[in-house]
């Protein structure tokens, strides 16, 4: 840790050798070694909030920013009058520990967010939402992000507050699966939009909870473990469990009408302090399957009575007790996440399904069917949208929402890597299922085909590493807080803040990505066509982005493992075109010029077993085309000039061993033909993160 963190230089030595020296549990060299799986979901903090300046992940160093309308980038975000950009809640200087909590419920989000244009996210969450901390304050965060494995690609799954995502948490959908499974987009009647069902008054056992809303009836996923006799329980204090909110499960009918004696309540509805989770891990008797739920103060939650430090000193506390009895920890797995956002800013575009225009048409295609993927504000007693976020109508994508931190704590995770796989909170479930041979049935096909189950960001095969970092001291929570009390709030500054992200890399997981995007000049149509091609096995989400039309809604198009699917841009009459495609782990292609000039035939050639990468470059004109290919990173060989005949073709190919097998090269011609290609190419082997990340900040 660096002399500047502020905290005294006792370090968590002998937790942390017990977690990180115990050798894994290595029987059968694949996930039927996880024995047990506990999960820890706190409260409130976005991906960039915490993690934006740490070097080798998707942070403020990003390569390929979003554009807004304005002409700027992601983050140069507006509150209306100026813009501010991301800024850092300095310890020193600040009350950094207390950051001012943001808006954080479905209207503003949908408005901040903009249907994927972005622009205005301090206008509609305060300019607070913009701070970010450095591992200056929080470095505990920080060493468990780099002594495991943090995943930069785990988003919120819904785009609003706490009971909506630990509502999809716990069971997998937060809207009636049923319906969606007929096609029908559901209502506040049978789907949370915002907090309601799971803030309870009263007390356990007496005189018991009292419930708002009408129950949920599809089953949990406690429901589910019950059910194949896998052992689970939920650690809690539940009259001090933030009057419910942390227990997504209250929402259901099955928890609503358990009685004493029944396995739902005795498990799902009892004290269990974490006391006795050390119990059960000291005795061998830890559930396969365990919950922690924090109380109020120990949440993480912004703006008090939690803090990141007070946060990390309860992180310790069950970390301490799961890692009591090195046998067990050699079997186990620990996530922990964060439900939402809160209103912190991400700026990564979320892999979402397409919006709605205006005129009732959909923003973008899907391989998966989408009937009942929406949340219908036309109906009921109440509007969830603000009057002022007027870009679409009242069918709103339920997700997904943006990046929140999600470590991966377990003797197969350990080193200090960061996995790059889209997933959101099905994920924990789907992991689950991998593991237990269970189904959740409330999870979406949708869900399933974009969002991972988590096992890419494990080594089953060979995972034990004698290695172990160290990490810092978490019990002198309290006075850093009161410090920080004594000190001004974290405003944004006057004069907008620099980006900022160390530079580096870091050890990255191999994915399941192998993307292709074709693009098609259709000149007697004036027209463009991209095709969306998935050669890999998992789903991905390409974003499109209009650069002569940024007041448009961005299109989105979900590609299945193994599918295709094409759209079209019909063009202004004098034949231009500007689009820039995102895609998963820094995917990017741009394709810009005139339908109505000479341009060559690119054809992008990837050799996912060699790591190389090749453009084949075709004249179908009538005259001499001059080309230039520039790399624009990773020092790979440039063509400053190439010229191919009438007819004629050509092929350059690249090696990327020395790059970790990233890439970024832009062909263009004297007409202004640009196209720009970046990426990484997934060769089934572990890498390393983009080296790149932040040269340009």
């Amino acid at each position: 840790m660096t002399a500047g963190a502020g905290i005294a230089t006792a370090l968590w030595g002998p937790l942390l050798k017990k977690a990180l020296a115990v050798q894994a549990h290595n029987a059968t060299r694949s996930i039927k070694d996880v024995e047990h799986i506990v999960i820890l979901m706190q409260e409130n903090r976005s991906f960039d909030h915490y993690f934006g300046t740490m070097k080798g992940v998707r942070g403020f160093g990003d390569r390929f920013p979003v554009p807004l309308k304005s002409g700027q980038r992601a983050f140069h975000q507006s509150d209306g009058q100026q813009i501010v950009p991301p800024y850092r809640a300095h310890g020193k200087t600040s009350n950094a520990a207390l950051v001012t909590g943001t808006p954080h419920n479905f209207s503003d989000m949908q408005a901040a967010w903009n249907q994927g244009k972005y622009g205005f996210w301090p206008l509609f969450k305060t300019p607070y939402s913009m701070a970010y901390y450095t591992r200056e304050e929080i470095p505990f965060q920080y060493a468990m992000a780099e002594s495991f494995t943090i995943c930069d690609a785990y988003h919120c799954s819904i785009a609003t507050g706490t009971d909506p995502n630990r509502i999809m948490f716990w069971s997998g959908a937060n809207f009636d699966p049923e319906k969606r499974a007929a096609g029908i987009n559901c209502t506040d009647e049978d789907s949370e939009p915002v907090n309601l069902r799971c803030w309870i008054t009263g007390a356990l056992p007496e005189p018991g909870y009292k419930y708002k809303g009408n129950a949920f009836k599809w089953p949990t996923i406690p429901d589910v473990l019950d059910k194949a006799g896998i052992s689970w329980r939920i650690y809690q204090n539940p009259n001090d469990n933030w009057t419910g909110a942390m227990h997504g499960c209250l929402a259901f009918e099955s928890f609503r009408e358990a009685k004493p004696g029944s396995s739902i309540y005795e498990n799902g509805m009892r004290h269990w302090t974490l006391e006795n989770l050390k119990n059960d891990v000291m005795k061998g008797t830890l559930p396969q399957v365990s919950w922690v739920l924090p109380s109020q103060k120990d949440s993480e939650h912004p703006g008090a009575p939690s803090s990141p430090y007070r946060g990390a000193d309860f992180t310790h506390a069950v970390l301490e007790a799961i890692t009591s009895n090195p046998e067990v920890w050699s079997k186990t797995v620990f996530f922990l996440t964060f439900d939402e956002n809160d209103g912190f800013f991400d700026h990564l575009p979320a892999p979402a399904v397409p919006s709605f225009n205006l005129d009732n048409t959909l923003a973008g295609k899907s391989t998966v069917n989408l009937a009942g993927m929406y949340f219908d504000n036309s109906k009921g007693d109440h509007n969830y949208i603000d009057k002022r976020d007027v870009i679409s109508g009242n069918l709103r994508p339920w997700g997904l929402g943006p990046r929140v931190p999600m470590y991966i704590l377990s003797p197969w995770s350990k080193g200090g890597w960061v996995n790059s796989e889209v997933a959101d909170h099905t994920s924990v479930g789907q992991f689950i299922e991998k593991r237990f041979g269970v189904e959740i049935p409330a999870i979406s096909p949708w869900h399933r085909a974009v969002c991972s189950d988590l096992t890419s960001a494990f080594d089953f095969i060979t995972p034990n590493d004698p290695k172990f970092p160290r990490l810092p001291d978490t019990s002198d929570h309290a006075a850093r807080d009161e410090a920080s009390k004594r000190l001004p709030k974290a405003v944004a500054p006057t004069t907008p803040s620099s980006l900022y992200q160390e530079k580096g890399t870091r050890f990255s997981r191999a994915l399941p990505y192998r993307l292709h995007c074709h693009f098609q000049a259709l000149k007697n149509e004036n027209k463009v066509r991209l095709t969306f091609d998935n050669k890999g096995t998992a789903g991905a989400v390409y974003h499109v982005y209009d650069l002569h039309h940024l007041d448009d809604i961005p299109k989105r198009y979900t590609v299945e493992s193994g599918k295709s699917l094409d759209d079209e841009w019909m063009l202004a009459a004098g034949g231009e075109y500007d689009l820039e495609v995102y895609g998963p782990n820094g995917y990017f292609q741009r394709f810009a010029g005139n339908i109505h000039l000479d341009a060559p035939v690119a054809q992008i050639d990837y050799d996912h077993e060699k790591g190389r990468i090749s453009v084949s470059l075709e004249n179908a004109g009538s005259s001499a085309l001059r080309l230039k290919i520039s790399s624009n990173a990773y020092d790979h060989a440039e063509e400053a000039s190439i010229e191919i005949a009438p007819g004629n073709k050509t092929k350059k190919s690249w090696d990327l061993a020395g790059s970790g097998n990233w890439y970024d090269f832009t062909i263009t011609t004297t007409n202004g033909y640009l196209h720009r290609f970046a990426g990484r190419v997934e060769t089934g082997r572990h890498s390393i993160s983009d080296p790149a990340m932040a040269a340009d900040i």
